[in-house]
């Protein structure tokens, strides 16, 4: 299943920056590229404030209540000062942004994540989460067709499938 820009690609960017909060400047400008964000580097300060911002957007996706789920992304949301508006750069068609065009890339980062993330909210809830296998806290979005994603990966999913099984099978 794919979303609007801002619920699929913008809620994969909230993915990859919460995936590798704490991550070094140069791993994270790479993952975000990964993704299709034009910036170029962050200095090591920025990246701290991009980490800070992934621990918030992690509690969007581990809360269980979507009506504390909503509260806490539209605190983000006014934290984040999104104002769209509708640009037209490198070539592309007019699109919407959420940050303004003279924001440096924390903001800009915050608002589109922020952003995406509120359109996925609006769209299907169900589809953000965090991985069911006790241990693992990778969060993910659920672009399956069925929408029914517990595990962030297929290793994950199998070794919890394998433990059940056992377990089974030892009484």
């Amino acid at each position: 299943m794919e979303f609007n820009p801002y619920g699929g690609t913008a809620a994969r960017v909230a993915v990859a920056i919460v995936n590798t909060a704490g991550a070094p400047p140069e791993e994270l400008v790479a993952r975000l590229r990964a993704e299709d964000m034009r910036l170029t580097s962050l200095t090591t300060e920025q990246a701290r404030e991009v980490a800070a911002w992934a621990e918030r957007l992690r509690r969007v996706f581990a809360e269980p209540d979507a009506d504390r789920r909503v509260d806490l992304l539209n605190v983000l949301l006014a934290d984040s000062a999104c104002r769209p508006h509708i640009s037209r750069h490198h070539g592309k068609a007019p699109h919407i942004h959420y940050a303004g065009e003279d924001d440096g890339w924390v903001r800009r980062i915050q608002a589109y994540t922020a952003g995406g993330l509120a359109h996925l909210l609006c769209d299907d809830p169900a589809r953000m989460g965090v991985c069911a296998r006790e241990g693992c806290d990778v969060v993910y979005v659920d672009t399956s067709r069925n929408g029914r994603r517990r595990f962030c990966s297929t290793r994950c999913a199998t070794r919890v499938h394998v433990a059940d099984h056992r377990e089974r099978q030892r009484v």
